[in-house]
């Protein structure tokens, strides 16, 4: 069968387009449909895709042979863009269509996909801080309760000098006693003075240190 020239869009046209859509419903090749037309490749594809697809139509006159859309990269293997680079360069409008499709779901999905993972680590830093937090708070707590707890073990005893509190009545009247009669001068209440006691002391070796201070 010989090839029949393109005819101008028209009622010839379409007729052409007619006998092309009854030859694609009834299974023949698109070499087939356009020798018996005189389509081209992108007038049957547009056809096609307006008719059957219902697509736009896309005027084959106004698409340019390179690439009319921006191909993305994309981290994949280099089979998959090969592909989309071989389909955003198709003389087909539906071909070109589709892969303008796949490369902005691809760049969509893969911008999500940074987004959520920088997420993921800014929450995984928030949690590691909080958990460092959380174990120099038990560690402060932990040093402040040893602290407290070594202070009142190593707490001097206080002592009591200057009043008659760390002797026993009995005590301070034998002292009084003891002194007067040495010619000491002593009151009659309250402790009496540390040159007083160390004198008692050394004359009473045997009895108990006297906590004079």
């Amino acid at each position: 069968m010989t090839n029949t020239p393109a005819t101008p869009a028209g009622s010839t046209r379409t007729a052409h387009e007619a006998v092309a859509l009854s030859m694609h419903t009834a299974g023949a090749s698109e070499q087939a449909i356009r020798e018996a037309t005189g389509l081209t490749e992108g007038e049957l594809s547009d056809l096609i895709a307006d008719q059957v697809l219902g697509l736009p139509h896309t005027d084959t006159a106004s698409i340019p042979p390179a690439i009319d859309v921006p191909v993305i990269p994309l981290s994949g293997s280099d089979i998959l863009r090969q592909l989309l680079a071989w389909a955003a360069a198709h003389p087909a409008a539906r071909v070109r269509k589709r892969a303008a499709c796949i490369t902005a779901d691809l760049a969509e999905l893969t911008e999500r996909r940074e987004g959520e993972a920088a997420q993921r680590e800014a929450e995984a830093r928030v949690a590691k801080a909080k958990a460092a937090l959380e174990q120099a708070e038990q560690e402060l707590r932990a040093v402040k309760t040893v602290t407290r707890s070594t202070a009142a073990a190593v707490a001097p005893t206080p002592i009591c000098t200057g009043t008659s509190g760390a002797y026993s009545r009995d005590e301070l009247t034998a002292i009084r006693t003891w002194s007067r009669e040495h010619g000491h001068q002593v009151a009659d209440r309250g402790l009496p003075s540390k040159t007083v006691l160390d004198a008692y002391d050394t004359a009473h070796p045997a009895a108990p240190a006297w906590k004079a201070g």
